[in-house]
This record gives C-alpha cells, structure tokens and sequence, in this order.
C-alpha cells in the first residue's frame, strides 16, 4: 500500500469522525500505519501533525457553521465539531485566530480570504467577476430544485492547494484515463470541495476529482469513499468560473435563509453534466449542488 493512499484513508477517517475523539493509533489503524511511522509519514506530507490537522479542521467548520448557521449556539457548535466544551472550544479558537468565538470579526475574515481566492483564480482584468453578490439578489435568474440522492461511492483523487497551478485538471485527465481502462467512465463525475475558500487559507484546501461506481479498491493515488443518502439543493451552470461562484453564493446567501434548511455536514459538489472539462477549462456545465437538511 503506498504512502499517499495511507495518507488518504487517514485524512478521510478525520473528515468522517471530526465529532468524535480522535486518537492516533485509531486513525494510524485505519492507515495501515504503525503509531511511530504515521506520525512522521502524515507530518511530512501535510505539514502538521494530527493533532494540529484535526483542531485546525474543527475550527473551520466551526467557523462554517457560525457563518452559516447563525441559529445554531457557540455551546451547540462545539459539541458538533469534536470539542470536549465550549470552553475548550472558546480557549482554542482564540489561540489560532486571536479572539473569542463570540468577538470574532468573521466578514473582514471572509473578505480577506475571498481577496486571495479571487487573486488565484483569475488574471487581474477579470477579477471583477468575482466580486461579491448582494444578499438577496439573483441577477442570473438562478432556479434552485431540491433533489435527494442515494448513498453513493465514489473513486477519487485528492488535490492539495487546488486553485493555484494546474493540479486540479491533471488530476482529471488521470482520473479519466483510469476509469476509461476499466469502463467505468460514464458514472457520474463529481468535484467536492473539503474547505470554504473564504474561511480556509488556499494552501490548506482539498479538492477531490471523482466518478460515482459500484466499489472500488483503493490504490496508490486513487482513493474510495462512501457518501450517505442526502438532500441536495441545486442549480445548473453552464459558463466560466465567475458564474460557478454567484451560483454558490447565491444558493448561501439568498436562498438559504429563508429556504427552511441549513448546509448538511457535507461538502459541496460541482455534478458535471457530461465528463469533466468536456468544454474546455474556460466553460463549465455543472449542477452545483449543496447539500442540506431541515433546520
């Protein structure tokens, strides 16, 4: 088993459990790591140790529901991220951003991170495009059709720092070639987002490109994970990466609030209508899908 397909079963195990303790040999276990070797091998490919990599990842989805799920209390919040208390989660967010939960400026920090998601995803002549939308406005005529899906599994490969560089359509064109080789092509292709661009610094996100199938065996750089049943709140986009994010801010920032629902703990899909890319890079035909359940 090579050392980027353990990493992977480990990262998924966090992503799966973030609400539970989470104890190294546990998550070394689900590797196929020893202890020792895990810590090394993990530290030397992400960066950070398990335990900064899994505070790190309750922090920002706490910083996701408290920007998305304002109903929800600080208490509430830390419990479903993992914390032991909300005074453990108060103590915690301030060491890495400096103030209480419950002072923290979180629109000048969403500002400043959507300022370097826009310098990374476009030339300055169409930085413009990506400015933010009003709240409340739909200037594309956006429909949004709720749709409930299946449990599903998926092959994946696993992007780090996805919106700089070209390590996202590489990744596709891998992809691609592997399920060509074993007629697996024509499932659905999917992209899922891990992080909030607006929340989590670009260098830290992860993308995964993926095509639904029956199972799989994970190897080398192709991994496997099972998503359970969900409901999905969509709309189609056919166009450049600046139509994408209005499609996604629309769905969080006019439709959501008053919809009845809140974002599942799941991330957010581009469902590409098609195989992905099939129209360049430039042009996208996807349903971008949020999921959600009842508030």
């Amino acid at each position: 088993m090579k050392t980027l397909e353990r990493v992977n079963r480990a990262i998924d195990h966090v992503v799966r459990n973030l609400d539970r303790e989470l104890r190294l040999a546990d998550v070394a276990r689900a590797a196929h790591f020893s202890p020792f070797h895990f810590h090394r091998v993990f530290r030397s490919i992400l960066g950070e140790t398990l335990a900064q990599f899994v505070k790190r990842l309750r922090l920002e989805r706490a910083l996701h529901m408290m920007s998305h799920s304002p109903g929800r209390s600080l208490t509430e919040i830390a419990l479903a991220c993992g914390f032991s208390s909300s005074s453990d989660f108060s103590r915690s967010f301030k060491q890495r951003y400096g103030a209480a939960p419950s002072r923290f400026d979180l629109k000048s920090w969403r500002e400043s991170k959507r300022e370097d998601l826009k310098a990374a995803a476009t030339d300055f002549a169409g930085r413009h495009l990506l400015d933010r939308l009003p709240e409340g406005k739909n200037p594309d005529g956006f429909e949004v059709e709720l749709r409930d899906l299946p449990a599903r599994t998926v092959a994946y490969i696993r992007v780090l720092d996805p919106y700089r560089g070209r390590g996202v359509p590489e990744a596709t064109e891998r992809l691609v070639a592997w399920a060509e080789a074993r007629g697996l092509a024509g499932g659905q292709w999917l992209g899922y987002q891990w992080d909030d661009p607006e929340i989590v610094a670009l260098e830290d996100c992860r993308y995964d490109v993926a095509v639904e199938v029956d199972d799989v065996v994970p190897a080398g750089e192709i991994g496997r994970f099972e998503f359970p049943a969900m409901r999905v709140a969509q709309v189609p986009v056919r166009g450049g990466i600046d139509l994408e994010m209005r499609a996604i801010e629309f769905l969080f920032r006019s439709w959501l609030p008053s919809s009845g629902y809140v974002p599942d703990d799941q991330p957010c899909f581009e469902a590409w209508i098609g195989r992905p890319f099939a129209h360049g890079f430039e042009r996208f035909e996807i349903l971008a899908q949020l999921p959600v359940r009842r508030a």
